[in-house]
């Protein structure tokens, strides 16, 4: 299983909008999310800053392929817009793959 690991920046003042969206995230995204193989995904805050982790069981690149394939991805980002600032990767369509230096299992 394949892990990824992303981070991005809540905007100013917008915390609590950014946890109450999370809180009532729309069921088809979460279908998209287990249809792109993803399980265990979790986000933490520090601050505004937002730390994202989750696995692939059908490997990254294909929940990458999935996500940016998607309708629903797509009015998910717009949607976050005004609360978040979202670098994503031309290449993958997602945010950019965080570098992993150390690992204890």
């Amino acid at each position: 299983m394949e892990k990824y690991a992303w981070m991005a920046k809540i905007k100013p003042g917008k915390k609590d909008e950014y946890v109450k969206r999370h809180n009532e995230i729309w069921p088809e995204m979460v279908s998209l999310l287990k249809e792109a193989g993803i399980k265990n995904y979790t986000i933490w805050t520090d601050g505004d800053f937002v730390f994202g982790y989750y696995e692939c069981e059908k490997g990254i690149e294909f929940a990458a392929k999935t996500q940016s394939n998607s309708k629903i991805v797509d009015k998910w980002n717009v949607y976050m817009k005004d609360v978040m600032e979202m670098i994503m990767d031309p290449k993958t369509g997602a945010q950019p793959l965080l570098e992993k230096v150390f690992e204890l299992d």
